[in-house]
Order: structure tokens, then sequence, then C-alpha cells
């Protein structure tokens, strides 16, 4: 009859479609994730350059709202040593500001002055005109007091004249001036200048008024000042809060035209406000400072998917290495079925064939009953034998077995398996060597187990011609240590660690039959569960040794 073959099924398709469909995803993934670092570094280019111009822009905001608006504390009346002192404190804190002129004005109906600015009786005019500009030695000052040198710098003072005349003259006696009239009226923002007339009180503008209505039949004078801060843009200073986005930012004209490179770049702008009109801040950044950038950013995400990734590759590989140790715990126990039907199935059938011989004689002679009763006994032995070792595995696995410690002498102890053996195997030379000065404290049943499972070993793997067992038991301060050491087939080194193992058989033409795979694992267990050690030294072809130390 032909022996039918089992196998435990392992599904290795299912795994390997797993990690295709694990590895395709991480792709997928990794390229979306790049996609998204350069369409997200991309929008950073384009977007932050907000941040970036308004950092830059705030010593121009400062200056225009807070430090202009300083003049109106002196209600008109700076000289020219005041105006030069102001003009340092704007000069030296705005390097942007690259020079101010300041004008001393009168405010009168005095017509028989031709110079300045006149419009229905209402004569503007500078005393004195101061140019100021820093140096690395200071303040330099220019004092411009002759008419004729005037000429290039009365446009600013028409231009504010025709302005202040037209509000002037819609001025009504109710009227207030609001936050609007001062910024449209005495503020002047072109292209690379601002003009700031002192604000006026509104009795004085009321005045102006009258001159203007033909009201007044006295000389009247009013002081005021006026500067006119000349900027140059291209020296504020750049705030880069974005290095990692930003390679290059400069200020340059607005119509400058792109400058044409063989190097691919990124290229943003966006233009200045109000007196820096003419003028832009311009991004650049080469595409390779842009990619190292991307690199930069998609470093930690590519960590983090590959991490993913190699979670479930591990998760993958604990599941293919389930599969081969139920694999091999199928087998293992699949062998132990069958050895163990074996096992069963001689002693089994030899009381069968026992039985039916007795039941069928007619006579049995005393050497017939007696050959019959040894064979039922020895049989039943086995059996019992087996189904102990079952038992008691099953006890030390589960906790459920009481340990029974007794004083064992061991050289009675000794005697005893030894002289047993050797009743049933006649061709079996053992020796013993006992030195102990006290007795074993132990289970004598289990410890009964573990002998007779080694001295079982020990014949069972050794030629015809060398069935060879040496017993030495010695006891020092510490330790009681008790070796088995036997001339059989030995043990090779790469075995050590499995012939412990529960069901493991050695293949070899010695244990073809009748071992379920149990006898060390067995003897490893009982040892260990009265608190002693199993080790093994074996050599291939001379012997191995099995060593069992308990404590004294």
């Amino acid at each position: 009859m032909r022996e039918t073959s089992y196998n435990y099924r392992k599904n290795f398709g299912l795994l390997f479609v797993f990690f295709a469909f694990v590895t395709l995803l991480y792709l997928v993934v990794i390229f979306a994730a790049r996609n998204y670092t350069v369409n997200h570094i991309d929008n950073e280019f384009t977007n932050r350059k907000s941040e970036i111009f308004d950092q830059t822009l705030v010593p121009f905001n400062d200056f225009f709202q807070n430090r202009i608006p300083e003049v109106s504390f002196y209600q008109g009346y700076l000289d020219s040593l005041e105006a030069g002192k102001y003009s340092y404190s704007v000069l030296s804190s705005y390097p942007f500001v690259k020079q101010i002129a300041f004008y001393d004005m009168l405010f009168s109906n005095d017509n028989r002055e031709l110079t300045g600015f006149s419009i229905n009786g209402l004569n503007i005019r500078p005393k004195t005109l101061s140019i100021f500009t820093i140096t690395k030695r200071g303040l330099n000052k220019r004092y411009i007091t002759k008419r004729e040198e005037m000429g290039p710098y009365n446009d600013e003072l028409n231009n504010m004249g025709i302005k202040v005349a037209s509000y002037i003259d819609k001025l009504q006696s109710s009227s207030k001036l609001t936050d609007r009239d001062i910024l449209q009226i005495f503020y002047s923002s072109q292209p690379g200048r601002i003009t700031y007339l002192n604000i006026p009180r509104i009795t004085d503008l009321l005045v102006y008024k009258d001159i203007m209505d033909r009201k007044l039949d006295q000389i009247v004078n009013y002081e005021q000042d006026m500067f006119v801060f000349s900027l140059d843009p291209t020296v504020l200073d750049i705030k880069n809060i974005y290095p990692n986005l930003y390679e290059k930012i400069e200020v340059v004209p607005i119509v400058r035209a792109p400058v044409t490179s063989e190097i691919k770049e990124y290229i943003t702008e966006m233009p200045l406000p109000g007196a820096l009109a003419d003028y832009k801040l311009l991004f650049h950044s080469s595409e390779s400072f842009i990619s190292k950038e991307v690199n930069r950013s998609f470093f930690p995400i590519v960590i983090g998917i590959s991490l993913v990734y190699l979670i479930l590759l591990v998760i993958l590989y604990l599941i293919y290495r389930n599969l081969e140790i139920n694999g091999r715990l199928f087998k293992l126990q699949y062998d132990f079925i069958n050895n163990l039907t074996h096992e069963f199935k001689t002693p089994v059938s030899v009381i069968k064939i026992a039985g039916n011989n007795i039941k069928s004689a007619q006579y049995l002679s005393d050497d017939e009953r007696i050959m019959y009763g040894n064979i039922l006994d020895q049989e039943s032995d086995r059996l019992n034998n087996l189904m102990n070792k079952l038992l008691s595995f099953s006890q030390i696995e589960n906790k459920t077995i009481k340990l029974k410690k007794e004083e064992i002498d061991l050289n009675s102890f000794v005697d005893n398996i030894v002289a047993s053996t050797q009743l049933k195997h006649t061709d079996f030379r053992i020796s013993k060597e006992i030195n102990v000065k006290s007795s074993l404290l132990a289970d004598p049943v289990l410890l009964t187990s573990v002998f007779q499972n080694l001295i079982d070993n020990a014949y069972k793997y050794s030629d015809q011609k060398r069935k060879i067992l040496d017993i030495k038991i010695q006891q020092n301060k510490k330790n009681f240590v008790i070796i088995f050491k036997d001339e059989g087939i030995g043990i090779s080194k790469n075995e050590f660690t499995n012939i412990f193992k529960k069901f493991y058989r050695i293949k070899s033409q010695y244990n073809q039959q009748g071992s379920i795979g149990l006898g060390l694992a067995f003897c490893k267990e009982i040892t260990e569960f009265m608190g002693g050690e199993i080790s093994v030294k074996s050599e291939v072809g001379k012997g191995t040794t099995f060593t069992l130390i308990f404590s004294v």
C-alpha cells in the first residue's frame, strides 16, 4: 500500500502578491510625495515673498508713519540748526534716505516779494533752503539763500503750494482737519521722494483763507517748514527670512527687462509702494538651489514612508516565518502521531496476538503460559511507560505536576537502575563511579525517568559492538555533577540546539521507528523542573556526553 504524504499548505503566492502590492504602493507614494514636495516648494517660492516684502519695508513704514510726522511737533518754528539735528537722526537711522531738503518758509500777504509761489494774494516763499546729506565724517550741510540758486527746488514748492491753496479755498470756518486731509494735502509722495509740509493749525489756515479772500488790511507773516526726503530704494536692507527658498533678492528698477541666462532660474517679483514705486523686489533662485530645498524637504517624508514600508515588510516576514514555524510544527506533530501510532501499534498487536493464541489454544504448557504471561507483562509495561511519559510531559508543561522531593542515596539509586537495565539488555556494558558525601534532594520518580531515558538513548544510538556507558557522579561544594558518557554514533554540533525540542528526531538509521521525539525534551523539562541543568557534548562517530547539574 502506497504511503500517503501530508503537506502543510503554505500560501506563498498570497504573500508574494502582498509584497508586490506593498512595493508598488510604496513606489507610487514616493512618486506622489516627490511631486507634492516639488509643488509645495514652488508655491512657497511664490507665496513667501510677501513676508520678506513686509519685513524689508518695516524701516520704511516706520520712517513714513513715525519719523516724518515728528516735524509737526515744532509747529513750524524749526531753524536750520534744529532741522540739521532732525535730519542727522533720520539720515543715520534710515540709509535709504539719501538727502533731505529743508525749506524755512513764510506764508504772507506781502505781494512785494515776487519770489516763491503766489495765488490770490497768498504768497508762499522760502527764506532759506538747507540741503543735508550724511557722509563718513558726519552730517554735510549746504545752505541756499540766493533766490536764483533755488530754481531747481521750486517744483516741490509749487506743487505743495497748489495743493494747500486749493484746500484753503474750500475751507469753511467750521471745518476740521481729518487724517485723510493731512495725508492728501500736506504729504506729497512721488517716485524717489516724499514732501511733507508741517501741518498748520486750523486757525492759521483760516487766516490764510482770509488772505486769499482779501479780508486782511495789514501785512501778516506765518512761518512754515517743509521737508523733501530724497530716497534711494536700492539700499534697502532686504530681510531674507527664507534663505532656503531665495538664493538672491535685489532691488531693481521696475522697468528693467528680464536677464536671459543659460541656467534655468525660478524668478518672482513684487513692486515697491509709494515713493519707492519705481523699483521692485526681484527674487532669484537657480534650479539646482531649489532642488536642494526640495530634497531637504523630501528627505523626512521619504524616511517616514520608508519606515512604514519596512514595518509592512517586517510584518510580511513575520507572517512568512509563522508559516514556516507552523509548517515545521505540523511536520513534527505529524511525525509524532505516526511514531506514536507505531509505538502503540506494536505492543497492542503483540498483546492481541498473544491473547488470540491463548484464546484459541486447547492446551497451554507451563512454558507457554509463562512465555505469554511475560509477553503481556512486558508489552503492558511498555504501553504504561509511554502513557506515563506523555502524561508527565503534559503535567510539567501545564505546571500541574507536584514535586515530591526526598533524600536520595545515589549509590543504591544508581545500582537499582543499572541492575534493571542489564537484566533487560544483557549486552549493555555499564560502569559507574560515584563519589558523593551526602544524599541528593530530588523527586525519585522524575529522576528515575531522566536516568532511564538517557540510558535507553545510549543503548539505542550505539553500534552493536560498542554498547558502552560510563556513569560518573561527583559532588563539590555547590553542586552534584552527574555524567553519562557513551561511545555511540554521536551528535552533530548543528543539532545541539534542536535535540531538546519537542517532537524533534535526528535522522539516522537508528531512528527510523519507535521514537516520538520526546525523550531528551522530557529530560530537559524534568531536570529544569527539579532546579537542575542539562547540557550535551558530542563528536560524531566517537560518542556523546550528557551532564546533569543539581544544587547541593
